[in-house]
């Protein structure tokens, strides 16, 4: 009979590349993952994984197990909610991936108020800006609270459904003595030294999309995606800062915000999980904290 952890460690496997980052992933040792995907080889009958330069990639029958694997976790899954939405109550634990730029303004007071409503669960919160939704569809986290530039198609992976939570616009920042906090015409930053993120992000990606259909190329004097470097760097007179909204503390000294008049770069806040046909009341409750957070900054 297949061992269901099994089947989720090469899921795993086959989505981080090696064993070693499948078992750092899965907090376990390499030697213990691949002990446990021996027992699985042994269990089938048939190699499942083959080397592939410094990495590993799934033979034949792996590529067909795998296909059954998904829709076998993907049935414990739906299995675990349904039970969940029986018993009608809030667990214990859950694990929620976000941005770093939302914890300030939304996932703080979310946990805040879930703290308050639901003392009895403790989140789990993982902040990054690396492959959320593919942690979601490994199972490595429960709750998304993730981003998509408008520009941008919805790549949300299969299996995943994914909530709106908030139009988040970009806003022009600059030192108190370099603007007025009147609307900027996108086209009046080609004249900036500005502070943005690499191209290879999405909101790097946003903005040099913005700035070529306004119809000029942005001259980015710094280069991160530290947003409080940014910020730094246009507290200090030395750049200006596209930053989205919410990513700002409203009452931080020293600089200056102000909206972008035409052509407006957005993002899409949402709030994603693993579909199951019956809701677990525990994502519902951390998505719903996640929502009321966001409705305060609409």
């Amino acid at each position: 009979m297949l061992d269901v952890r099994r089947l989720h460690m090469l899921k795993t496997v086959a989505a981080r590349g090696s064993i070693a980052a499948a078992a750092q992933s899965l907090a376990l040792t390499a030697g213990a993952v691949s002990q446990q995907l021996s027992a699985l080889r042994n269990d089938v009958g048939v190699d499942l994984l083959r080397p592939d330069g410094r990495t590993v990639a799934l033979t034949e029958a792996g590529r067909v197990l795998l296909e059954h694997a998904d829709r076998i976790l993907a049935a414990v899954d739906e299995a675990e909610s349904a039970l969940a939405a029986v018993k009608g109550a809030v667990g214990a634990t859950a694990t929620l991936a976000a941005l770093p730029s939302t914890v300030a303004r939304i996932v703080a007071p979310a946990l805040t108020a879930l703290g308050s409503d639901h003392p009895q669960l403790a989140v789990t919160c993982l902040v990054t800006d690396q492959a959320q939704l593919r942690e979601l569809a490994l199972g490595t986290v429960d709750v998304v609270l993730g981003q998509r530039y408008h520009h941008l198609p919805d790549t949300a992976p299969r299996g995943i459904e994914v909530s709106p939570l908030l139009d988040d616009p970009l806003l022009v920042v600059t030192a108190p003595g370099q603007a007025d906090g009147r609307p900027v015409a996108l086209r009046e930053l080609a004249a900036h030294n500005l502070a943005v993120p690499p191209p290879a992000t999405e909101c790097g990606q946003a903005i040099l999309h913005a700035c070529n259909q306004a119809g000029f190329t942005p001259t980015a004097r710094y280069v991160t995606a530290d947003i409080a470097a940014q910020l730094t760097l246009a507290r200090a007179g030395l750049a200006t800062a596209l930053v989205p909204r919410t990513a700002i503390d409203p009452a931080a000294p020293g600089i200056r915000t102000a909206p972008i008049e035409n052509r407006p770069i957005r993002r899409l806040l949402f709030a994603a999980t693993r579909h199951t046909e019956s809701a677990n009341p525990t994502h519902t409750a951390v998505i719903a904290a996640l929502r009321a957070a966001a409705r305060s900054e609409s």
